[in-house]
C-alpha cells in the first residue's frame, strides 16, 4: 500500500506487485487534475452562433449581443451555469418577441429555423464540458432543459419533462469509436410557437394519398434531442417521444408526428418523413423516429383537400340505383324456380357480394370516429370486394368450361364440377386472405378518412394484389372462350337455337369482363393529367354496377323475361279476379241476379261453388 501522503492513480487502495506500483505524491496528482481540467477547458469553447442574414430586428440582434457575451465569459468549469443563462436568454426572447411578431412569416419562420438549430448545436458543444450526472433545469416561462451525462453500461435511457417523455438505449446513441461518456440532452420550447404559425406540413409518401401539403396547428411543445454524436440521421433503433397536449383531436382531424427540415435558402418546414405515429390517446401521443432533430406533434384537417362534389351526387346516385338493381337480380334468381341452375346460382351469390359491399359502403365508409369499427368496417369491405371478384372469376371459369362443352353429352360434367367447387373457393379464398393481412397488419384496417385498407407498407396491395390477379386469369379465359365460341359459330349451319345460345354466351363473357374486370382498371390509372377524367370515368361505371348485371343478366335473357311475363300476368289475373269477386259479392245481395254471379265465380276458377243461401264456399 502507498505511504502516508502518497495515493495510488487508480484509486484503489492496495497494489499486489512492487511492478504495479503507481503510488504518487498527492500534490503530483493535484497538479495533474489541474492539467487535465486547463485541457478541458482549451479544447471545450462556446460554440459559433450566428444570427440569420437580412433580418432586421432589434430584439434579435439584442438577443445575439447578450449571447455573445455568454460565450466571451465562458469557462468549463462553470458549464452549467452558461447553459442555464442560455436557456434563460432563449425563454426571454420568446417570452416577449417584439418586433420579431411584425416580420413577415417567410421571415419568423427563418429565424425560428435559426434558433432550433442554432440552439442545439451549442447545447451539443457545451454538453461535452459535463463532468457527470445530469442537469435539469426549467426557465420561468416554460422552457426546459434535460441532460444526461451516460458511462457505458446504461442500455435504457429516458428523459422526462413535464410535457415529454423520450425513450431510447445505449447502442442507438454510442459510437464504437467514442470511448467517452455519452451526453443525451432534450429541451423543449414552447414559445417557439409563436414564431411557427402556418408552417407547411410536408407529407411522405404513405399519406400522400390523404392529403397534399397543408398548414397544419402545433397540439404539443417544440422540442429538440440531440447527442455528442451530431450524425443521428440514421440511427439503429427507432427513439420513442411520448408528448402530451391539451387538445384533443376532433373527428375529422388527424394528428402526425412531425420533425422540423431545414431549407437550402434557410427556412424550414415540418416532415413527417422518418417519423411514424405509434398511437393517439386523447391528450397524448406517442411517436418513433429514426434520427434526432426538432420534432413536434401537428394536427390537420383532412377535409382540406375537398371532394368533389359531382363525384359524390354521382356516387349516392349511382350506387342508390345498383341496389335497387342488385335486389331485384337476387329475389330474381332466389324465387324463379324454374330457371335455376349453376349459371344462375353463380349470379345470385356475386349479386349478393355486391349488394352488401355497396350497402356498407354507403351507411359506413366515412365512419371513422370509432377506430375499431372503421376496422371492422374496412375489414368486412375487404371481404365482400374480394367475394364479389372471386365469383367475376368462377363466373368465367363456368362460361369457359360451358363454351367447351357445349354439347349435351358433357354439360352435366360441368354442372357438378362447379356445384362442388364454387362454394368453397367462392367463400373460401377471400375470407383466407383477409385471414393473414389482418393478421399481419390489424392496425392498417381504417384510414383517417375513409375506412377502407391504408397504403403503409404496401398494405393496399392486400386487396389490389387479388384483384390483378383475378383479372388476368379472367381475361385469358374469356380470351381462350372467345376462340372456342369463334369455332362454334363458324361449324353451326342450320341450328338456330344453338346458334342464340352461343352468342349469349359471347355476349355475357364480353359484358362480365367490362362490367366487373375493366372499370376497376380504371381506379389505378388515376394518375397524372388524366386523373380528374378517369376518376369520373371509374366512379360512374362501378357505381352503375348493379344496373349492369340487371339488364345482362335478367333484362337480356330471354328465360328471365319469360318468367317476368308470367309474373305480370299473374298479377294481372290476381287483380281481375279481385274485380271479379267484388262484383259477385253485391250481385249476392240481389237474389234475381244470383245464377249470373255464380256463373261468372264459376269461370274465374276462384272459387268452388256458391251456395243457395248466398255463402261462398
Amino acid at each position: 500500500m502507498c505511504n502516508p501522503g502518497y495515493k495510488i492513480v487508480s484509486e484503489a487502495a492496495l497494489f499486489r506487485n512492487e511492478s504495479k506500483n503507481k503510488c504518487q505524491e498527492l500534490l503530483v496528482l493535484l497538479l495533474l487534475t489541474l492539467g487535465s481540467e486547463d485541457q478541458r477547458t482549451r479544447a471545450i469553447s462556446f460554440p459559433t452562433w450566428m444570427a440569420p442574414l437580412g433580418i432586421k430586428s432589434k430584439t434579435l440582434s439584442s438577443f445575439f449581443n447578450r449571447v455573445k457575451v455568454l460565450s466571451e465569459n465562458f469557462k468549463s468549469s462553470s458549464v452549467q451555469n452558461t447553459i442555464q443563462d442560455l436557456i434563460q436568454e432563449v425563454d426571454d426572447m420568446l417570452e416577449t418577441p417584439g418586433d420579431l411578431r411584425t416580420l413577415p412569416r417567410s421571415e419568423q419562420h427563418f429565424v425560428a429555423s435559426n434558433l432550433l438549430f442554432g440552439l442545439e448545436d451549442v447545447l451539443r458543444g457545451l454538453s461535452k464540458a459535463l463532468h457527470n450526472g445530469s442537469l435539469n433545469f426549467s426557465s420561468s416561462s416554460g422552457t426546459e432543459l434535460s441532460l444526461e451525462v451516460l458511462e457505458e453500461g446504461n442500455r435504457n435511457i429516458t428523459l422526462i419533462q413535464n410535457q415529454i417523455k423520450m425513450m431510447l438505449t445505449w447502442d442507438t446513441v454510442h459510437e464504437s469509436n467514442d470511448s467517452g461518456p455519452v451526453v443525451v440532452g432534450l429541451v423543449s420550447t414552447p414559445g417557439m410557437g409563436k414564431l411557427l404559425e402556418e408552417v407547411p406540413l410536408a407529407l411522405d409518401e404513405t399519406h400522400k394519398g390523404l392529403l397534399q401539403e397543408l398548414p397544419s396547428i402545433l397540439l404539443s411543445d417544440v422540442i429538440s434531442a440531440f447527442i455528442s454524436n451530431n450524425n443521428t440521421q440514421n440511427l439503429s433503433s427507432p427513439v420513442t417521444f411520448v408528448f402530451q397536449h391539451s387538445v384533443i383531436p376532433g373527428p375529422r382531424q388527424e394528428v402526425f408526428c412531425a420533425s422540423w427540415e431545414h431549407g437550402q435558402n434557410g427556412n424550414g418546414h415540418w416532415a413527417t418523413k422518418g417519423c411514424r405515429t405509434v398511437g393517439t390517446r386523447d391528450n397524448s401521443t406517442t411517436c418513433q423516429c429514426t434520427h434526432l432533430s426538432t420534432f413536434a406533434v401537428l394536427m390537420a384537417h383532412y377535409e382540406v383537400q375537398e371532394e368533389d362534389p359531382a363525384l359524390a351526387v354521382i356516387t349516392y346516385v349511382g350506387l342508390g340505383l345498383s341496389l335497387l338493381c342488385l335486389l331485384l337480380v337476387a329475389l330474381t334468381f332466389l324465387l324463379c324456380k324454374a330457371i335455376q341452375n349453376t349459371s344462375t346460382s353463380l349470379h345470385l351469390q356475386l349479386s349478393i357480394c355486391l349488394f352488401l359491399a355497396h350497402l356498407l359502403f354507403l351507411t359506413a365508409i366515412d365512419r371513422t370516429q370509432i377506430k375499431v369499427l372503421c376496422a371492422i368496417v374496412a375489414g368486412a369491405l375487404h371481404y365482400l370486394y374480394l367475394a364479389a371478384f372471386t365469383w367475376m372469376l368462377l363466373e368465367g371459369l363456368h362460361l369457359f368450361l360451358t363454351a367447351r362443352n357445349l354439347t349435351v353429352v358433357n354439360y352435366s360434367s360441368v354442372n357438378r364440377f362447379m356445384k362442388w367447387l364454387m362454394f368453397p373457393v367462392g367463400y373460401g379464398v377471400p375470407a383466407v386472405i383477409v385471414a393473414i393481412s389482418a393478421a399481419s397488419r390489424p392496425n392498417l384496417y381504417g384510414t383517417p378518412t375513409r375506412c377502407w385498407l391504408q397504403t403503409d407498407k404496401g398494405f393496399i396491395w392486400s386487396f389490389l394484389g387479388p384483384v390483378c390477379t383475378i383479372f388476368s386469369i379472367n381475361l385469358a379465359i374469356f380470351l381462350v372462350t372467345f376462340w372456342i365460341v369463334k369455332n362454334k359459330l363458324s361449324s353451326l349451319n342450320s341450328d338456330v337455337s344453338t346458334l342464340q345460345n352461343t352468342r349469349m354466351l359471347t355476349f355475357k363473357a364480353t359484358a362480365q369482363l367490362f362490367i366487373l374486370g375493366c372499370t376497376w382498371c380504371l381506379g389505378i390509372l388515376q394518375v397524372g393529367p388524366a386523373a380528374h377524367v378517369m376518376a369520373y370515368l371509374f366512379t360512374i361505371l362501378n357505381s352503375l354496377q348493379g344496373v349492369s348485371i340487371f339488364l345482362v343478366y335478367c333484362l337480356l335473357s330471354q328465360q328471365v323475361r319469360e318468367q317476368y311475363r308470367k309474373l305480370f300476368k299473374g298479377i294481372k289475373k290476381t287483380k281481375d279476379e279481385s274485380e271479379v269477386y267484388t262484383l259477385s259479392s253485391k250481385t249476392m245481395s240481389d237474389p234475381s241476379k244470383h245464377s249470373v254471379g255464380a256463373t261468372a265465380l264459376t269461370q274465374c276458377g276462384g272459387y268452388d261453388a256458391v251456395g243457395g243461401d248466398g255463402t261462398i264456399r
